[in-house]
């Protein structure tokens, strides 16, 4: 090439690989298909209970959650992705949690005019925080609402659901925690209690706690700092402010579950982190994740449907974090079903490519797994390589089109998983049949 040619020649720059934000990841296979398996779960046990699937927008408007959360929240305060519509100059966030957004939805589109309803969501959600183990900065939540009932019954009911989710999924290290929040007249009574306490004891406060010491004292008991906890302990107890009726309502739940043999303990200092809890609040909680130990938690939000605009209704409803969840499998060594497929196609030969497809959609429409195994383009590749691929599968089976057994109107079935390499062949045209077979001794 001429020097002229050389100088006009535009230099390649290698582009710089991009990566994805931190406390955001990707879930790729095979992590992707036990998402998937959890889901399924959830799934059918909200069937079971008659709840009803609500897919709802990541975001919201911002007032949304500064007015259903409550403004001096730490979700609120501190960890919201919020910005402004560029186009109008609306304030937007994405959703930090679900319950406000499916009471939004609920009130917008009058959902409670023909009476109650049983609701479940699945999503993501946003918080700006620092990443660590089982807390991201988009993590995904399951989430049950239960909207325009009163009674104690939905609470217990809400918490058997949890349960019953838990012995679905084989998890054993999970304990239930619950308290009562009692009706706003009970909670300012204690609250003024509280504050009066709290203010004899102002040497020990953090600055945290004399933030919110007039602002939302009860969030201070859910301080982690050691050097408060002598403080918090000795506080008021807002159980013992409590009225005929809220000990009645929280006594109701706890008869339920006791004679559905749900163990429980009950603790006086649980207040969740939204302000719109009231009566029951409960948390299911794991010693296996240290300080992530909280998997699921959720409670009654009767005034929150008046907060967002709609006429008053009473309501309850959990939120479990999946990532928690999946790692308290993979912590306690559940095993999980078997993801392989169940057969994997080895093709010596490009000719072989219409007849072998042929089979795998047959198979497929039976409702086998079926893997095709896939050339470079330049030939299908040397049958070691591709039984490798076979084995590492995991496939049962190996299903493999040569060319003599087609010529035969055959295809050769070897088994990957019984030791011996066991071989034998089937006609195509009866290749159904032996799907079928497959599929019940599965």
């Amino acid at each position: 090439m001429s020097e002229s040619l050389k100088e006009n020649t535009p230099k390649t720059v290698k582009a710089q690989k991009l990566v994805g934000v931190k406390g955001m990841n990707d879930i790729l296979p095979p992590d992707s298909a036990r998402w998937e398996w959890l889901e399924g779960q959830v799934r059918s046990l909200m069937a079971r209970y008659a709840y009803r699937n609500v897919r709802l927008p990541i975001v919201e408007p911002t007032a949304l959650f500064v007015r259903g959360l409550g403004e001096v929240t730490d979700i609120v305060e501190k960890e919201m992705y919020s910005f402004e519509d560029r186009l109008n100059g609306e304030q937007l966030t994405l959703r930090p949690e679900g319950t406000a957004g499916l009471v939004r939805a609920v009130v917008e589109h009058n959902l409670l005019y023909e009476g109650g309803k049983r609701l479940y969501y699945m999503g993501p959600m946003f918080r700006h925080e620092r990443p660590q183990r089982g807390r991201y900065r988009q993590f995904h939540q399951i989430g049950a609402e239960v909207l325009g009932f009163g009674g104690p019954e939905v609470d217990a009911e809400l918490i058997l659901l949890a349960n019953d989710l838990w012995k679905v999924l084989g998890l054993k290290d999970v304990r239930l925690e619950l308290n009562s929040l009692g009706q706003p007249a009970e909670r300012q009574a204690h609250r003024a209690a509280l504050i009066a306490h709290l203010e004899k004891h102002s040497d020990v406060l953090d600055e945290e706690a004399k933030r919110r010491l007039h602002s939302n004292p009860l969030r201070i008991l859910d301080t982690k700092n050691p050097a408060m906890q002598s403080v918090v302990e000795a506080a008021p107890r807002l159980l013992d402010f409590l009225g005929e009726a809220s000990l009645a309502h929280f006594n109701a739940v706890k008869a339920i579950l006791d004679a559905n043999g749900v163990a429980y303990s009950i603790n006086p200092r649980l207040v969740r982190g939204m302000d719109y809890y009231n009566l029951t609040v409960f948390e299911f909680i794991t010693t296996s994740l240290g300080s992530q130990g909280t998997i699921c938690g959720g409670g009654r939000y009767d005034y929150l449907i008046e907060q967002i605009g709609g006429k008053p209704s009473p309501a309850v409803g959990w939120a479990l974090g999946v990532e928690r969840v999946l790692e308290l499998i993979k912590e306690q060594g559940e095993a999980l079903p078997d993801l392989a497929p169940d057969v994997y196609a080895i093709i010596p030969e490009t000719a072989a490519l219409p007849v072998a497809m042929q089979v795998l959609q047959t198979l497929r429409a039976c409702g086998v797994s079926a893997q095709m195994h896939a050339g470079s383009g330049d030939g299908m590749g040397s049958m070691k390589s591709q039984f490798k691929k076979a084995d590492g599968s995991g496939a049962r089976f190996a299903l493999v089109f040569g060319a003599e057994e087609l010529a035969q109107g055959l295809v050769a079935i070897k088994s990957l998983r019984d030791g011996e390499g066991a071989q034998r062949t089937a006609s195509l045209s009866t290749v159904a049949e032996w799907a079928h077979s497959l599929q019940s001794n599965t």
